[in-house]
C-alpha cells in the first residue's frame, strides 16, 4: 500500500493510497452503489462473485500505466477512482490522463472530498507530463455532469461505446 496524499476534508482528513487486493469488496461496494451501478455490478462478496473483479484488478495493478485509488478515512474506505495514463500520437506525441470509475461513498458527499480527489488526479497527471485529462460520465449522471463541468471539464467531445458479448 502506497499512500499517494491527504486531503483535508470536513470531518477529518481522508488518504488517498493505491489500492490493495483487501480493498477489493469495498470498491465494488462503491461501484455497485447507485442507480446505473446496481444493474451492472455484483453486489455479493462471495470469492466466486468476486474473481472477475479480482482478475481486474491484478490487471490493472501490475500496468505502470494504471493507478487504482482508494481514499479511507479513519474507519474505511468513502471513495475510489482510477486513472489510465495513455500516450498518443496526437497532439504532437502527447500523454493523456483518463479518470474513470470516480465514487465517493454516500454518506461523504457534498463534502469536497470529490473535488479534492479530481484536483489530485489532475496534478498527477500533470506530474507525469500529460497534456490533457479527460473522462466520461454517463448522460444519465446529470448531477456529475454539473460537478465536473464546475472543476472546469468541458463536454467537447460526444463519446461513442459499443458492448461486446463476452461470448463472440
Amino acid at each position: 500500500m502506497r499512500e499517494l496524499a491527504t486531503l483535508d476534508v470536513p470531518g477529518g482528513p481522508v488518504t488517498l493510497r493505491s489500492a490493495v487486493e483487501d480493498d477489493l469488496p469495498d470498491l465494488v461496494a462503491l461501484l455497485a452503489a447507485d442507480e446505473l451501478g446496481a444493474r451492472r455490478e455484483s453486489v455479493e462478496r462471495t470469492p466466486a462473485a468476486l474473481r472477475p473483479y479480482r482478475e481486474a484488478f491484478d490487471a490493472i495493478t501490475a500496468d505502470p500505466g494504471q493507478l487504482l485509488v482508494v481514499a479511507a478515512d479513519d474507519r474505511r474506505v468513502i471513495g475510489t477512482m482510477q486513472l489510465s495514463f495513455i500516450p498518443g500520437l496526437s497532439r504532437r506525441g502527447a500523454w493523456r490522463a483518463q479518470i474513470e470509475a470516480v465514487r465517493v461513498h454516500e454518506d461523504a458527499r457534498n463534502g469536497g472530498l470529490g473535488a479534492k480527489m479530481i484536483g489530485w488526479a489532475i496534478a498527477e497527471a500533470r506530474r507525469r507530463g500529460c497534456a490533457l485529462v479527460q473522462l466520461t460520465t454517463d448522460k444519465r449522471r446529470t448531477d456529475a455532469h454539473r460537478f465536473y463541468e464546475r472543476l472546469g471539464f468541458v463536454a467537447s467531445h460526444e463519446g461513442m461505446k459499443l458492448p461486446l458479448d463476452a461470448g463472440s
